[in-house]
């Protein structure tokens, strides 16, 4: 460990050589109290709060990613092409220590500037919301400034595949449906069935079931607040749709509250009085559509229940884990590359890395439609592949199942929404990130440093 240290400091030396310390702290100061300046908001302090901490930890993660990679590349690359790394590798020092400490270095100071400007963001949170009146300070710390937790609605998965397949061999039936992919029109038909549990019609109403399950007595007088999204089949002239909303058992009193004007496409709150769970720990909740349109509320998040949890600091810090845990990933990407690659070099690939860890959404489309040509919509499938759709599609799947591993996680996202980042969520975040991923490209740059000839090193590049 005293070895590891000992390049770690070297690597921290290295860093304030370069003025990297200077530069990115000037940015980082910038980017907390410049963007609050120039930033444009709703004019709500919910809206500016939300708006500010989406930007700041956006900018925040962005400059110290950028820098992350450079400083990765740069470190070890530049070592080995100045000769400096010879002198290192002739004492009584392990090529993995080496490795690990640089990255131990590359992480010191990340976690320095990520904690000095989380701070800096947490405190300027906290003083702008001491300045608002007592009305406004309580629903921004209920809605914000908060850790919530999320409870969705009740589908019953086992009816819904049932009722597909039954659907699924009524089509069949027909000839042409027959000839066609039997995925692409299971996933036609699934859809199809999907929107019989999700369309409210015009006129019409949809009961919602919400099961609080275990969480039922932690509940039990704490304030809800009911989050809703949906779309609607036709555009109204007034952009804005109406309805009703009654919740609680169906043997009490209800809590009615109507919505004349909401907008489609986007996520809406508003809060209900506690203790509407029934005996049975669900909560019911009935919507009565007021429009001459169909709306759909998705599945996944059309409908849910959000309840306090934590407080916001607790919060706040288990979501700059989550941001450290993503540059981790990226010191170790850099470090890899530079073990066998020229600077420049490098610092292309690692580049070239993370611009394909940033399309999953194009890798998850080739996936589905099954190649890159063009996909036949009536067969549901690539008629002609070539032989690169042959040779690119596994490769996109694999690709799909990596980067799968390192999405899914949203702390800035969770933040500026007042959500929960759970401690299980942390967790996930470090064995699959850190441990899982960057163990790979870990052992990738250990295993390449380790066989690269030093000595000839400025004679291969």
């Amino acid at each position: 460990m005293q070895r590891l240290f000992a390049i770690a400091k070297l690597t921290l030396k290295a860093a304030f050589r370069y003025r990297l310390m200077q530069i990115l702290t000037l940015l980082l100061l910038g980017a907390v109290i410049g963007l609050p300046l120039v930033i444009k908001h709703d004019g709500t302090a919910r809206g500016f709060t939300q708006i500010l901490l989406t930007y700041t930890l956006g900018t925040i993660t962005t400059l110290l990613g950028f820098a992350t990679l450079w400083l990765a590349c740069g470190t070890l690359a530049r070592d080995v092409e100045e000769c400096q790394m010879q002198m290192v590798a002739v004492k009584p020092i392990a090529r993995w220590e080496i490795w690990l400490g640089k990255w131990t270095g590359i992480m010191l100071l990340n976690f320095l500037l990520l904690a000095l400007s989380g701070a800096a963001v947490y405190s300027l949170m906290q003083w702008r919301s001491r300045r608002l009146p007592p009305e406004a300070q309580a629903r921004l710390r209920s809605e914000v400034l908060v850790a919530r937790g999320s409870l969705k609605q009740t589908v019953d998965g086992a009816a819904m595949e049932a009722e597909v397949e039954q659907q699924l061999q009524e089509r069949l039936k027909d000839s042409k449906v027959a000839g066609m992919d039997r995925d692409f029109v299971r996933k036609q038909v699934r859809e199809r069935v999907k929107a019989e549990f999700q369309i409210v019609a015009p006129g019409g109403g949809k009961r919602f079931t919400v099961s609080a399950g275990q969480f039922k007595e932690r509940l039990r007088g704490k304030p809800l607040q009911l989050r809703i999204k949906f779309f609607a089949a036709q555009g109204a002239p007034s952009g804005t749709y109406a309805g009703v909303w009654i919740v609680g058992p169906l043997n009490a009193r209800r809590y009615q509250l109507e919505q004349p004007s909401l907008a489609a496409d986007t996520f809406h709150e508003f809060a209900i009085p506690p203790n509407l769970i029934d005996d049975g720990g669900d909560l019911v909740i009935d919507f009565v559509n007021y429009n001459e349109t169909a709306l759909l509320f998705p599945l996944d998040d059309g409908i849910e229940v959000l309840y306090p949890e934590s407080g916001f600091g607790l919060n706040f810090i288990r979501g700059l884990g989550i941001i450290g845990c993503w540059l981790a990933l990226l010191a170790a990407i850099g470090l890899a590359a530079a073990s066998f690659l020229s600077f420049p070099v490098a610092a292309f690939v690692s580049l070239g890395v993370l611009v394909v860890g940033l399309s999953g959404g194009t890798v998850k489309q080739v996936v589905e439609e099954g190649g890159i040509a063009a996909i036949n919509h009536e067969t549901g499938r690539v008629d002609n592949p070539t032989i690169v759709d042959l040779i690119a599609l596994p490769v996109f799947k694999a690709l799909l199942r990596i980067i799968n591993l390192v999405h899914g996680f949203s702390p800035i996202d969770s933040l500026s929404t007042g959500r929960s980042v759970s401690w299980e969520e942390l967790a996930r975040a470090v064995a699959q990130i850190v441990l899982l991923m960057g163990g790979v490209f870990g052992a990738i740059g250990i295993a390449s440093f380790t066989r690269r000839e030093l000595a000839t090193a400025q004679g291969t590049q």
